[in-house]
């Protein structure tokens, strides 16, 4: 296996193994969730540049899971229709297209980075959701509602309208994001849920959220449709009971035989005061090795910078696709300048051949 050698899932083949990571671009100016020609040309250019797979940032299944209020969403069929340009685009271009379901849960209704980060109480913020009413960590943090069990139907039912709406404007894959502190990763850690009902206390109940969701997204969505789930391999929380890349392992071989493809193995997000490992080049693909164990294919992030660091993480079976963020932000072409730099046959488009002879 290569990084160049086309990647099969159920009835979808991307041309690679590159996968361009779900990256927050907090571009919706208007603050309406609606996607914007900057959405269409960065993602676009990337799928231009050769990736395999390209995947938009978190787009929020209802309003209060956005991040900020300048994030993607898909709550209505508005907001899908405006996605659709992009997913053409991406299959002009010989890529794949696939998008991330996403809600912020405790954190959300924050100021994008460019404007401060923080909690945002002015008439553009909301009230956040979380499985307690325990709020992030902050100087000042907003006041969090709890979710019922009628409010935790009501996500369930988001995701899976989301996923319809998704494949009706040609989103090849779908990816359920379930890490980085988010509301799917709030309930599957004993650090942010402490509830005492049936989605709280053992790993079984503190997994089910994400466990019904990939269910009835699955049945939802065509046999042939790819579903992923991103997760945070581990809280990064050795001082206390916490998320761990043992539990993360175990989650993966429950999601599975649930309709779960392959599992994005990422790491960290859920609480300030974790303790990230100095982070080197591939510092989280041993993450990915461990889940991988489970049976479950596998894509691998964290400082995949350069193609030769990508071909190995692929060419030495440590994953099944090198997703690569912050070094796309760098180069949009990065998938084309891999090829040729490895020595591979990569399709080159016709109006940018004389670059690449």
């Amino acid at each position: 296996m290569h990084l160049f050698e086309p990647f099969e899932c159920r009835d979808v083949t991307a041309r690679n193994r590159v996968m361009v990571s779900p990256m927050c671009q907090y571009s919706c100016e208007e603050m309406d969730g609606l996607a914007t020609d900057w959405h269409l040309v960065h993602l676009g250019s990337r799928a231009t540049g050769g990736a395999g797979i390209v995947m938009t940032e978190a787009t929020a299944v209802t309003p209060r899971g956005r991040i900020s209020p300048q994030d993607l969403g898909i709550w209505s069929d508005e907001h899908a229709e405006a996605l659709r340009p992009i997913t053409e685009y991406i299959e002009s271009q010989g890529a794949t297209s696939a998008i991330q379901l996403a809600h912020a849960g405790r954190k959300a209704s924050t100021y994008r980075p460019a404007d401060g980060r923080g909690p945002r109480r002015d008439e553009a913020g909301w009230t956040p959701v979380g499985p307690t009413s325990e709020p992030w960590p902050a100087d000042e943090p907003l006041e969090t509602e709890r979710l019922d069990i009628e409010g935790i139907e009501r996500v369930i039912d988001a995701f899976v309208t989301a996923a319809r709406r998704a494949v009706d404007v040609g989103f090849d894959i779908l990816e359920i994001h379930a890490a980085h502190g988010y509301l799917l990763h709030e309930f599957l850690s004993p650090v942010t849920n402490t509830r005492e009902d049936d989605y709280g206390g053992s790993f079984e109940n503190r997994t089910r959220l994400l466990r019904e969701i990939v269910r009835e997204v699955r049945e939802e969505i065509p046999e042939g449709t790819p579903l992923f789930v991103r997760i945070s391999a581990t809280d990064w929380l050795p001082d206390r009971k916490s998320w761990t890349v043992e539990d993360s392992a175990r989650l993966a071989g429950d999601l599975e035989p649930l309709g779960a493809d392959l599992i994005d193995v990422s790491a960290g997000g859920n609480h300030p005061d974790q303790q990230v490992p100095e982070p080197g080049p591939h510092y989280q693909v041993p993450y990915a090795e461990r889940v991988a164990e489970s049976g479950v294919p596998v894509g691998a992030v964290g400082k995949i910078t350069t193609p030769e660091g990508a071909e190995e993480v692929v060419r030495n079976g440590r994953a099944d696709l090198a997703i690569v963020g912050r070094e796309h932000l760098r180069d949009p072409y990065f998938t084309l300048h891999a090829a040729k730099e490895l020595g591979y046959e990569a399709p080159v488009p016709r109006q940018y051949t004389r670059g690449f002879d």
